[in-house]
């Protein structure tokens, strides 16, 4: 009897095997393509622009006005490059315990409109990280 040859299977695999990889590929990159802004870059655009954004900045070392239901926390994002300009941002989730005015942060959310008349509009994060502090990275010890 003659050998059996199993090419169709090894097609059938390496078709399956790229058709995942390719799927995953994909829906990495269509995750990962939110857009990322500065606070001056935020403000230069208008407020339908930044619908599901990426901001990063610095949180100001002066309190922003609070919301007073107790959860959250709001502050002044400061831009890196100019100090001067800054964004008010509300989070209404659970604060990082590295969190603290200085400190660098990236925030996920989308520009409102002030909510009453006359009230200045604001980013309403749904998303807060703090970038590790230095004091966590390891010490060169040379």
């Amino acid at each position: 009897m003659g050998k059996k040859k199993n090419t169709p299977i090894y097609i059938a695999a390496f078709v399956l095997f790229f058709t995942g990889f390719g799927y995953l590929f994909y829906s990495g990159i269509a995750d990962g393509g939110i857009d990322v802004f500065s606070v001056a870059e935020a403000r230069a655009l208008p407020p339908e622009k930044l619908q599901s954004v990426r901001l990063f900045g610095t949180v100001a070392d002066f309190p922003a006005p609070q919301t007073g239901n107790g959860q959250g926390v709001s502050f002044y994002l400061t831009d890196e490059g100019n100090k001067n300009l800054t964004l008010l941002v509300r989070f209404a989730g659970v604060v990082p315990d590295t969190f603290k005015s200085g400190i660098e942060v990236y925030i996920e959310g989308s520009m409102q409109p002030g909510a009453a008349q006359g009230a200045s509009p604001h980013f309403a994060a749904g998303t807060l990280r703090t970038k590790c502090p230095s004091k966590y990275e390891k010490e060169n010890r040379a």
